[in-house]
């Protein structure tokens, strides 16, 4: 079974917008994993534009399923993970004032910067995950950093799977193989939805964890977010 870890960033979005607690971060977290979510995910920014570095402290207390604290590993943001200890740390390059993730590491270029925080981390009983592109020499770099596992950036088969699915998906059917193969663990996230989720999960067996937020959050505005949770479990079960 592929694990739902629901990023819960555009819910701490809305409660900022107005300043006030409303909706409540940690009571929809925890209403998302009785819902049946396997994971939260959270990316805290250096300037709190979602998730607040407060949200992280509460959270993990709170949380019974899987925590994921992903971000770019600044020195304050290593800090906050360190001292929070989740389940797992996704490593990914974003600058400060990044809207959104928009690529993968160049794995190789930050190769030592990247092996000595997988080694902080794994000391201290954190799983490491490194958000990459679906390129194999990239994932071979990653391997090398004795990463547990790497995050798919899935933008670009969002973007080409109405036009052809096979095609979008065939990238990362061969990435996914060639990381197993290194022994990595396979999560994947960016742009999977209800419209192209199933047939992404189809053909990457083993596929360990997407993370989802932003299609989930706009669709449980009509749905609801329970329905919405049991649909993306569904999803990947299809």
């Amino acid at each position: 079974m592929t694990n739902l870890s629901v990023n819960i960033n555009k819910i701490a979005t809305l409660r900022n917008a107005r300043g006030e607690n409303r909706p409540d971060v940690l009571s929809a977290a925890l209403d998302i994993e009785s819902f049946g979510a396997d994971g939260i995910t959270v990316h805290p920014r250096p300037d709190e534009r979602h998730i607040k570095r407060a949200d992280v402290y509460q959270l993990r207390p709170a949380l019974r399923c899987e925590f994921n604290i992903e971000g770019y590993p600044a020195p304050e943001f290593v800090d906050l993970v360190l001292q929070v200890r989740p389940t797992q740390v996704t490593l990914v390059p974003d600058a400060a004032d990044a809207l959104t993730s928009s690529a993968g590491w160049d794995v190789a270029a930050n190769a030592e910067f990247l092996t000595a925080l997988v080694e902080r981390f794994k000391e201290a009983g954190i799983r490491t995950s490194i958000f990459v592109e679906a390129n194999i020499e990239t994932i071979r770099a990653a391997a090398a950093t004795g990463t547990d596992r790497i995050e798919l950036y899935t933008k670009p088969y969002a973007d080409a799977y109405a036009a052809d699915p096979q095609a979008a998906v065939a990238p990362f059917v061969a990435a996914a193989d060639a990381a197993r193969r290194l022994g990595l663990g396979v999560n994947a996230g960016h742009d999977l939805s209800l419209d192209n989720l199933a047939f992404f999960s189809r053909n990457i067996p083993l596929l360990s964890e997407v993370s989802i937020g932003h299609a989930l959050i706009c669709d449980a505005l009509y749905l609801g977010l329970h329905q919405t949770v049991q649909r993306y479990k569904e999803a990947l079960t299809l």
